[in-house]
């Protein structure tokens, strides 16, 4: 959950089959646990939990955002892979059940847990 409400951003949809959708939104509901775990009180983006080291996606959920992307002929797949897979990570926030804050900062949506 989003708080305040108003601050939820309009959200574009993310066009993939639903049980491709449904792991990725379990993988992802996973590494916001884990951050929130491990690093209470920061912000965090889809950079942070799914960028540079773990920037491989192959053969983890998030693989199908990366291939619609090279299927529909990207200039930058990875780029447009990691801003679908940022509009997945909004709808997992605002399902959750805690409260987390958001921000816009350089073009990237931010998340904290409160």
């Amino acid at each position: 959950m989003i708080i305040p409400r108003s601050s939820i951003p309009k959200q574009r949809r993310v066009v993939l089959p639903q049980p491709d959708k449904d792991r990725i939104y379990d993988f992802l509901q996973g590494a916001v646990y884990c951050w929130c775990k491990d690093g209470p009180k920061h912000w965090f983006s889809l950079r942070d939990l799914m960028g540079g080291a773990n920037t491989n996606w192959t053969g983890t959920p998030l693989q199908p955002l990366y291939d619609k992307q090279v299927a529909n002929g990207a200039t930058d797949p990875v780029k447009e892979a990691g801003k679908e897979g940022g509009r997945l990570l909004l709808d997992v926030i605002v399902k959750d059940t805690r409260q987390f804050e958001t921000k816009k900062e350089s073009l990237i949506r931010q998340y904290k847990w409160v």
